[in-house]
């Protein structure tokens, strides 16, 4: 493998701001010196005090392959994540088929080395009856396990109360769970369908899905994993009751239950659906202002832990359709990071919290190893950020579907380059086609 010379880069990386030369040998960050000395190398990338970041890591996408290719696939999604500086990726198991079994779950593996631009790990799913097949997974090769406490995109709800039991006592992997209460969603769209038939307006979709049916089901399962120790990761936190659920007095290396937030309750408000409709219909949903405010405030105390995407993409067709049968997510990787950077602009966080909750975090938590960080002999999966002004449009998404809710939106922040496992993936706007990610694997 050819030798990497970035030079003049201001790194940020645990907690500290400075400025260092990187050589980059065998994939690896070979070696970290001052800007006196001048490492030679195949190629030299001189950034002139641009931002080098430790790439990010996504742990929620939904690339949709296989059986859901119209929407979406491995390879062009993953290329996305990499042109948004995301380094590493793990995706979910409500595929066509789902990966509820060993041999769908490799399936999937054996594909992303054939095409991911992107380092990738792919979570097993879990029914109401795969348990025998969840005791085969090595989950030093395996991300985590899946559980759907809410049904979304998909058809695997887990909703028998000793299946759950049986699974919260025995897997001592990461648990990742979506939660919503579906009885009390149930109820809720009876009440609504009963006032205004079925054609509902999207900004019902938060009333529908609402916080106290949120709140039910993560409750629930941060108590099933209090009762048996389980290591939990509740994704995709939405409303501000849920974050009291979650500690910030000990490191997150001593959390046995983390949180998630996701970029679109980060961004979007209930405010945004009259604007936006379907396009930012998630499950669970974009919720009020205040929650917004809650999950921004959990996020920055330490309740939360990492931020994520939830990427999800449908065409726009689906999303055109009513909202009964529109269906939820959207997507988001090619444009977390820069967003979150936009937040830092603004004041909202610091450019240290940025990384330690999209670099740093993912990597302790789920226990990623020789990732997630600017560290003499760990991979070298980083972004180069510059400043450059730019505007989200048709003409510069990289996703399948073709469009995005943050189209038009003005960004101050632009990903130059992209290393991929010590090779550049994405430089100045093209992709080297040759590279691929690699397998994650865990502590």
């Amino acid at each position: 493998m050819r030798t990497i010379a970035i030079r003049n880069a201001r790194i940020i990386n645990e907690g500290e701001d400075f400025e260092a030369n990187v050589l980059v040998k065998n994939g690896r960050i070979w070696q970290l010196d001052s800007l006196q000395k001048r490492p030679v190398a195949d190629q030299v990338l001189d950034l002139q005090g641009k931002l080098l970041l430790p790439g990010a890591i996504d742990d929620q996408v939904h690339f949709r392959e296989p059986g859901l290719t119209h929407k979406a696939e491995i390879r062009t999604e993953s290329i996305a994540a990499v042109a948004g500086g995301v380094t590493s990726y793990m995706e979910m198991p409500n595929t066509v088929p789902g990966a509820t079994t060993l041999a769908l779950l490799e399936q999937k593996y054996s594909r992303a080395a054939e095409v991911s631009a992107a380092n990738y790990s792919f979570f097993m799913g879990t029914t109401n009856d795969n348990l025998a097949e969840i005791r085969k997974v090595d989950f030093s090769q395996v991300c985590g396990l899946k559980i759907f406490m809410g049904s979304s995109t998909g058809n695997m709800l887990v909703d028998d109360s000793s299946t759950l039991d049986r699974i919260f006592s025995e897997v001592k992997a990461v648990i990742a769970v979506h939660c919503e209460d579906d009885q009390m969603i149930a109820a809720n769209l009876a009440r609504y369908k009963a006032e205004y038939g079925e054609n509902l307006p999207p900004s019902l979709h938060p009333l529908i899905r609402n916080a106290a049916a949120c709140y039910a089901s993560s409750s629930r399962a941060v108590a099933l994993a209090e009762k048996h120790g389980t290591r939990l990761h509740v994704l995709h936190i939405s409303t501000a009751k849920e974050t009291g659920l979650f500690r910030n007095d000990i490191p997150l290396e001593e959390k046995k239950i983390t949180a998630e937030a996701c970029i679109h309750h980060l961004w979007f408000s209930d405010e945004d659906y009259e604007r936006l409709g379907n396009l930012i219909k998630w499950n669970p949903a974009v919720k009020t202002a205040a929650d917004r405010a809650g999950v921004w405030e959990a996020l920055l105390d330490g309740r939360i832990d990492v931020v994520a995407t939830d990427h999800a993409p449908h065409t726009l067709e689906e999303k055109s359709q009513g909202l009964l049968r529109a269906p939820s997510g959207g997507p988001l990787v090619q444009h977390s990071l820069v967003a979150m950077l936009e937040f830092v602009r603004q004041g909202k966080i610091s450019l240290e919290s940025v990384v330690q909750k999209m670099a740093h975090n993912p990597a302790i938590l789920f226990g990623i190893q020789e990732r997630g960080f600017v560290r003499e002999g760990y991979w070298a999966d980083l972004a180069v950020i510059e400043d450059r002004t730019w505007s989200v449009s048709k003409e510069n998404l990289l996703y399948k579907c073709g469009w995005s809710p943050l189209e038009g939106t003005i960004f101050r922040q632009h990903v130059k380059h992209t290393l991929v496992s010590g090779e550049l993936v994405w430089s100045e706007g093209k992709l080297n086609e040759a590279v691929r990610g690699k397998r994650l694997t865990f502590k």
